[in-house]
């Protein structure tokens, strides 16, 4: 919830921008679009603001047609029951390879930060709450101090104007001395209340013109809409542009519902109309209800809504039709930035990968993760075949924690820190908690042993602008290096995604990079784990530590045969035991049951 609560805010710079791209587009097309099309554009953003809520990702249009075709081509692939029982390699050489020594990282900060922010964010709408539920109790009082409409003249020209709207349900209409304006209100039931000193002073073309505006509101379910608005401003309290754009579509609403009113009169009729809202002016106010809908507005609103009335026009059909295509390329233009705002895509940590390739089987493995959150994915080089587990997970990019000791090595050999013929570095004598870690290393022992002191040390010579010109020039994930330059690859601001991992593999064993083939063939050597009759096994595991608790597991490697070669990736995430040895029982059972090793 924590994350939740800083991505959530993140979301809120995007739908900031979102609204101010409405707010410009509502005044470009201003004399193109309707009254109602501007009001109807709000709708478009409450469900933009719903977006960061959704429990999903959303895509575009193009990944859409992508994955159609893609679900259409793959065949699903019989994985049968996994196996209970631990499936162990029996190495040769490298008897250390699954020794995957975590140091934990400490994201305590981040946290707090991120509790502390939610904490702020659920008083505040506690506090919304209590001003909603106070406003509805004051609704109930004026109800239970209401009385039916007693007065003949009324109730005929409200039955009258029942029968001029075509509204075929008979809706209440009561009085009362509590309101200065006319409201309706009520979801299900929905009601009526007319100020008793309108009815007082009573006017047949007055009150039918606030009895027409106040039955537009039933008409157009606006009792919805304000309980949609309503509920927007509790969650976003704390967001003025929110607010703002609330008002907005408030104020849009009673344009739109004058101009419904204005299209059922003869345009004679607009002046007079006019008029009821200049002669009321002073007496009408805002609601004070969070439900209600009513006629009354501040003198601002009155005067844009006197101006609007002074120009009406009745559409002709060229500018219906100008309105609908602003409208439709407007409103295509507010959902195409729906995904930024959501929060899977607010965290930047999905790898957008193209899946419209026709050599892609979609697999169930749940039944191999257990209580894992995770992906496998392998790919299949002979026959160009992508097998892969949960899409989601092998498109989210977490941290690669020690798999990423793959490639700092390479840059190491590149520049020359270390070379395939040595590769030494000295122990700097601190003690560490693992006893593999004090001591002189090598390449291959700090690979077997995972040893991030070793890795560290060669960062520091290589230097920040080398290590991260490297990142980029591989496409290393999120090429992301703002961590702490001694951590960034440990739960921090560097991420990789399965999807990611198995093609940088794939460019590894074909040095597509371009680099030193004598290099690239010591990054093998430091990563090979065992030969059989079936082929050679090279990998590398990762676990990411936080807090003390185990939370990130990877295990990727590739399989060489002797007509093909297999390159997978396996990523686990859980609040505890998520390790890269737990990952590699997951992987070991499938690549058994898919018949790739033994």
């Amino acid at each position: 919830m924590a994350n939740f609560m800083i991505r959530f805010l993140i979301c809120n710079v995007f739908i900031s921008g979102i609204i101010g791209i409405l707010l410009v587009a509502k005044r470009i097309f201003k004399n193109t679009l309707s009254s109602q099309m501007q009001y109807n554009l709000w709708f478009l953003l409450l469900g933009l603001l719903a977006v960061p809520f959704i429990p999903f990702r959303l895509i575009g249009f193009p990944q859409i047609f992508s994955w159609l075709i893609s679900l259409r081509r793959s065949s699903a692939f019989n994985t049968g029951t996994a196996i209970d029982e631990t499936v162990k390699i029996n190495p040769t050489g490298n008897e250390n390879w699954l020794n995957d020594f975590t140091l934990s990282v400490n994201s305590e900060t981040t946290l707090i930060a991120g509790y502390i922010l939610l904490g702020i964010w659920l008083i505040g709408i506690l506090v919304m709450i209590i001003l909603v539920i106070k406003s509805s109790l004051r609704l109930r009082t004026l109800k239970e101090s209401a009385l039916p409409l007693q007065n003949q003249e009324v109730r005929r020209l409200y039955h009258h104007c029942l029968e001029e709207m075509e509204i075929h349900r008979d809706i209440p209409v009561y009085s009362t001395a509590f309101l200065k304006s006319p409201i309706i209100v009520g979801l299900l039931k929905p009601c009526i209340y007319l100020p008793i000193h309108l009815i007082s002073d009573y006017n047949e073309s007055d009150m039918r013109y606030m009895l027409l505006h106040e039955l537009q509101h039933y008409k157009h379910h606006d009792a919805i809409a304000s309980h949609l608005m309503n509920l927007a401003g509790v969650v976003y309290w704390f967001n003025p542009l929110v607010w703002y754009a609330l008002r907005e579509m408030r104020n849009d609403r009673e344009v739109a519902c004058d101009t419904s009113v204005l299209k059922m009169l003869e345009e004679d009729a607009y002046e007079d109309y006019g008029n009821t809202l200049i002669n009321f002016a002073e007496k009408v106010s805002l609601t004070p209800f969070p439900f209600a809908a009513g006629l009354g507005g501040n003198m601002k609103q009155m005067k844009r809504r006197i101006i609007n009335i002074a120009s009406y026009e009745k559409p002709t059909s060229m500018k219906r039709l100008k309105g609908m295509a602003a409208f439709m390329l407007t409103a295509v233009l507010l959902l195409g930035l729906a995904p930024f705002i959501s929060i899977y895509a607010a965290d930047g940590n999905h790898y957008q990968w193209n899946s419209s390739s026709e050599n892609i089987s979609y697999v169930d493995l749940s039944t191999y993760f257990g209580k894992y959150e995770g992906s496998f994915v392998l790919y299949d080089l002979g026959n160009d075949v992508w097998r892969i587990h949960d899409m989601e997970h092998a498109t989210l990019r977490v941290a690669p924690n020690s798999t990423y000791k793959i490639y700092d090595a390479l840059f190491g050999l590149e520049e020359g820190v270390i070379t395939p013929d040595n590769s030494f570095i000295a122990w700097n004598g601190e003690t560490y908690p693992f006893e593999s870690w004090n001591a002189d290393q090598t390449l291959q022992s700090a690979m077997d042993s995972s040893v991030n002191w070793y890795f560290q040390a060669m960062d520091e010579q290589l230097g920040f602008s080398n290590v991260y010109s490297y990142i980029q020039e591989i496409g290393y994930g999120n090429e992301n290096m703002s961590g702490d330059f001694s951590t960034y690859w440990m739960e921090s601001s560097l991420e990789i995604s399965p999807l990611e991992q198995v093609e940088l593999l794939t460019k590894l064993q074909n040095n597509s990079f371009g680099f030193t083939p004598e290099n690239i063939n010591a990054v093998k050597d430091s990563i090979y784990i065992s030969s059989s009759d079936t082929g050679t096994f090279y990998g590398k595991t990762g676990t990411g530590r936080v807090n003390g608790q185990d939370v990130n597991g990877w295990f990727i490697g590739y399989i060489e045969t002797a007509d093909n070669t297999y390159f997978f990736a396996t990523n686990i995430g859980a609040d505890s035991n998520a390790t890269g040895g737990n990952a590699t029982e997951i992987t070991m059972s499938i690549l058994s049951d898919m018949n790739i090793w033994k």
